[in-house]
């Protein structure tokens, strides 16, 4: 007899994907700020960032669109890592001159660039991905260093921890296809302090202490609207119990999960579902 959770309706926690505007596309908010000049007169462009260096970015700093955190030896502690470097002007019909390099048309082009990168770099397949802690977030120069000639956008990887917390990453070589480990989830997987939905209940790696963790995502069928609470939960309860069931043996008791995707989830284009097991 299986034995579902009390169903899930909860917001995922999401990141709020650097530079992201107000449109639905990633987590409940997002922000971007427009740093202060101290002077009219455009400075020279500071030297451009490079792929593979680290820097030691907080979650807050992620979540802007511009960053002038300098980069830290990646031999010591750092929370991102540069996996691509790109210019702006061969990125944007028409050049990057003139354009807002804060605004909704640019950030959505470097969003569409970066997104891909984090998957080539990690390895795994589409699902270990999307059951992973890592994230992708990506960064413009400020409108200063834009008109002064900085003409760069670059792609940071990094890990949500627990809370409002990064993980600390190895070096570079360390995270290149570490996907493709077949103990990677062991340590950057998605998991659970208690029962989704139930007290005490927060997401974190799973290489932190956790007692469930999700074992897969369900896709779910539909369009742009959303079917309703009531059709994404029967979508996906049976097709979570059943992978449940065979992962652990065809037990004649268990527990499972189903965390279904929300409106807000749906309209910004996520159409799975978490399925979780006890550790």
């Amino acid at each position: 007899m299986s034995r579902p959770l009390r169903l899930l309706l909860g917001v995922l926690t999401v990141l709020a994907l650097a530079a992201c505007t107000d449109d639905g596309s990633g987590g409940e908010s997002s922000a971007t700020s427009a740093p202060e000049s101290g002077s009219a007169t455009p400075s020279a462009p500071s030297e451009p960032p490079r792929a593979g260096e680290c820097r030691r970015l907080t979650l807050d700093e992620a979540t802007v669109a511009t960053s002038d955190a300098a980069p830290v030896p990646c031999n010591r502690k750092h929370t991102a890592v540069t996996v691509h470097v790109g210019r702006l002007s061969r990125l944007l019909p028409g050049g990057a001159d003139g354009v807002d390099v804060e605004g909704e048309r640019v950030l959505r082009r470097v969003a569409d660039e970066c997104r891909p990168r984090l998957g080539a770099f990690l390895g795994g397949d589409g699902e270990t991905l999307t059951l992973s802690r890592f994230q992708v977030v990506w960064f413009t120069p400020t409108p200063e260093e834009h008109e002064a000639g900085a003409d760069w956008f670059r792609c940071d990887l990094l890990a949500l921890d627990q809370d409002d917390r990064l993980m600390s990453l190895p070096p570079p070589a360390g995270l290149e296809r570490v996907l493709d480990r077949t103990d990677a989830l062991d340590t950057y997987g998605l998991c659970g302090t208690a029962a989704p939905g139930e007290r005490g209940f927060e997401r974190v790696a799973c290489a932190r202490r956790h007692s469930w963790v999700a074992i897969g995502t369900i896709r779910l069928q539909g369009g742009s609207r959303y079917p309703g609470v009531a059709a994404v939960r029967q979508a996906g309860d049976e097709p979570c119990a059943d992978r449940v069931r065979e992962e652990r043996g065809f037990p004649v008791e268990f527990e499972y999960g189903w965390e279904w995707p929300t409106a807000a989830q749906w309209a910004a284009g996520q159409r799975h579902g978490f399925c979780w097991a006890p550790a």
